[in-house]
């Protein structure tokens, strides 16, 4: 709430908290708001659309990777795992190129995060080790790999003067171009898959023991890996497809999240669900603000991610396990 309170307040057009108490409960009960016009648009129009949007990304990634990071049973995972991200930057750089609208642009993203992902799943049947999980991620770093060789291609191929900074832009993570219109395509997958994510925390617990001892439960490991891997991959795309790739999130967060309420996914994923929100939501209000012109939040994140992931590695007294 704080940090919502803030992000709604600060910026180059500074807003009172009462002003926008006063835009918000009339927009609740259907009243003209008692402020100028102009603070209603900053507050409806430009803020608010990207305060949710912050929300529902950084509480998405947040839940995604500390998903994979016990269907994986490795802590340094992240919701990129299997190709994700990749495939819907590959994706995104594909509908510049082709000079497509916003809207198709995001499309493609979203579609390819999805596609690269299902590849991924293709590759590890074919390949069908022993060793189900770890299948997944070499399937992962193969495909994210050619993806990645694809961004680059389009990248080298495209106008260096309207497209590659385009592209370049996107790469880095910015919700400066979130509407109002944008929220819905985004708030869809968002809800479902962490909704699905949450309904299932209390059987990663068993997902994340080897895969003898969960069966020896009574535990289908199959279709639950499915079951989250879909569901990861979903709010993962469509994060991706609506902020560009924002990094660090999906990692560190739920380290947080753990250090605070211990391993265990009921409390894990609930905590890591608003602890991200309240992140990423904080690094986009200072993106808009601590320079003159926008700083991508992909460079935001990483400069936060790397020494609180380095302080929580320093703190660890005990296994992640």
């Amino acid at each position: 709430m704080l940090a919502a309170a803030l992000a709604f307040g600060v910026g180059r057009y500074p807003v009172s908290l009462l002003d926008v108490a006063r835009v918000l409960v009339a927009r609740l009960t259907g009243h003209a708001p008692d402020v100028a016009p102009a603070v209603e648009a900053v507050v409806l129009q430009i803020r608010g659309p990207r305060i949710a949007a912050a929300i529902l990304i950084g509480a998405a990634l947040s839940v995604a990777g500390a998903a994979f990071q016990g269907l994986f049973r490795n802590p340094l995972v992240s919701p990129d795992i299997l190709g994700a991200s990749s495939g819907a930057a590959l994706g995104a750089v594909l509908g510049i190129w082709l000079s497509l609208g916003v809207l198709a642009i995001e499309g493609l993203a979203f579609a390819g995060g999805l596609g690269a992902v299902a590849c991924v799943y293709a590759l590890g049947a074919a390949l069908s080790g022993r060793d189900p999980v770890l299948v997944l991620v070499l399937a992962g770093i193969v495909i994210g790999s050619l993806l990645g060789a694809g961004v680059g291609l389009i990248k080298f191929l495209a106008d260096p003067y309207n497209q590659l900074p385009a592209m370049t832009f996107w790469l880095l993570g910015s919700l400066s171009g979130m509407h109002p219109s944008d929220l819905l395509p985004l708030a869809g997958p968002v809800v479902l898959g962490t909704g699905l994510l949450l309904t299932l925390r209390w059987r990663l617990d068993v997902l994340s023991l080897p895969d003898e001892e969960a069966r020896s439960l009574g535990l289908a490991t199959g279709p639950l890996r499915v079951a989250v891997v879909a569901a990861a991959t979903l709010v993962t795309a469509a994060s991706v497809a609506a902020a560009g790739i924002v990094g660090w999130v999906g990692l560190v967060v739920p380290h947080l999240a753990r250090f605070l309420v211990g391993p265990g996914f009921g409390r894990l994923i609930p905590t890591a669900a608003l602890l991200g929100a309240g992140t990423l939501l904080t690094i986009d209000t200072l993106a808009r603000t601590v320079a003159p012109v926008e700083v991508p939040l992909g460079i935001l994140t990483a400069f936060v991610g790397t020494p609180v992931f380095l302080w929580l590695l320093a703190r660890a007294e005990r296994d992640w396990s």
